[in-house]
């Protein structure tokens, strides 16, 4: 049984699955509104737990401490989709979570994620499952090389994936994975990446924060620009697929699609590579350079208030600071114009976000 949402009064309390940044900045917007947070997340330390109104340091499959969690709160959502799917069905029979369950269960493995997006007829990248190493040679000859070979639950950030190129060992791609299920996906040479940050209301109302072109370092994202450098009809078109996709869920909340540009005879086209059923990084930008932020939309949308119309106020630039780069921050915090967030992380690492910046500029 799923519990349905209502509206949520002022002073009304979100539970929050996930205790990182994104789970931070939720709750640092849903305080703007007046409403509370409670984050429940099994990592001691985690920098959600400083700005909200209660936390509940357990497991995710802890049934008892789910059940004090729900007893807490009017509405649940989560800040990242490697929550089990269980637990947010587990709690949806307590209370209202949002986005569904179901969203999660199929955005959290690749090729279910991959066949559900074909059968909307958006393009993918070519792919195939491998189910084991005996299955790796046959996908190889169907998708061709270079190919991509991805875990199909459990990545981010490049983590679980392999690319095979000609002349590379496959079974090597394999054991590099960790010898798991996994998709072969098409290497695509793509001309740019792009995602779009939709949002989308109780009552079916969707809108879309501009089109972000985005720069990956080391598979990790480390610049946003807004708008993308592609063209008004593509935009359109990025724009139309990501409310699709919003709207085959029936989704309630924010949720991004990262895509990539490819070139298609005389014209770019878009290639969906990812859905992101969460706010996103790639939308940082929207804290400083719009009038409502993704996080803000997406509390607007779990709390069934009415979404706001996002207004960009400029050319934004958000840049990742990424492991001990955030040692370096006092350049920033005097560049003129520029807003810095830095996230609370007690520990820096290689590879670990520790904040972002942002620069708005006049068009």
């Amino acid at each position: 049984m799923t519990i349905a949402a209502r509206p949520l009064d002022p002073d009304a309390i979100i539970g929050i699955l996930g205790g990182g940044q994104l789970g931070r900045m939720l709750a640092l917007s849903a305080a703007s509104l007046g409403l509370k947070c409670h984050v429940l997340c099994p990592e001691p330390l985690s920098c959600a737990f400083d700005v909200v109104r209660r936390v509940t340091e357990a497991d995710y499959v802890d049934k008892s401490a789910l059940d004090r969690f729900a007893d807490d709160v009017d509405v649940v959502t989560y800040e990242f989709e490697n929550v089990p799917a269980e637990t947010a069905t587990f709690l949806a029979a307590r209370k209202p979570v949002l986005p569904d369950p179901q969203v999660l269960a199929t955005t959290q493995d690749r090729l279910v994620e991959k066949s559900w997006i074909t059968s909307l007829g958006i393009a993918t990248a070519p792919f195939a499952p491998v189910g084991s190493l005996k299955e790796l040679a046959p996908a190889l000859a169907a998708i061709g090389r270079p190919a991509v070979l991805k875990t199909r639950r459990f990545g981010y950030d490049g983590k679980g994936q392999a690319t095979i190129r000609t002349g590379d060992d496959a079974e090597a791609a394999w054991q590099e994975i960790g010898a798991q299920p996994a998709i072969l996906e098409a290497f695509i040479p793509f001309e740019r990446e792009i995602s779009v940050v939709v949002a989308r209301s109780i009552d079916g109302e969707t809108l879309c924060f501009d089109v972000a072109e985005n720069e990956h370092r080391d598979h990790i994202l480390k610049v946003s620009r807004v708008p993308a450098a592609v063209p008004a009809a593509l935009a359109d078109e990025a724009r139309g697929i990501a409310t699709r996709i919003a709207e085959a869920f029936d989704y309630v909340g924010v949720l991004a699609v990262e895509m990539f540009v490819v070139a298609d005879g005389a014209a770019p086209a878009v290639m969906v590579n990812e859905i992101a059923p969460r706010v996103h990084n790639s939308g940082h930008w929207t804290l400083d350079g719009c009038s409502v932020s993704q996080f803000e939309q997406h509390i607007r949308a779990v709390a069934g208030w009415p979404l706001a119309t996002p207004v960009r106020r400029g050319r934004a630039e958000m840049v990742n600071l990424i492991g001990a780069e955030v040692e370096a921050v006092d350049k920033w915090l005097t560049v003129p114009g520029a807003s810095v967030h830095l996230y609370g992380k007690p520990a820096v690492r290689d590879g670990r976000k520790m904040g972002h910046v942002t620069q708005v500029f006049e068009e």
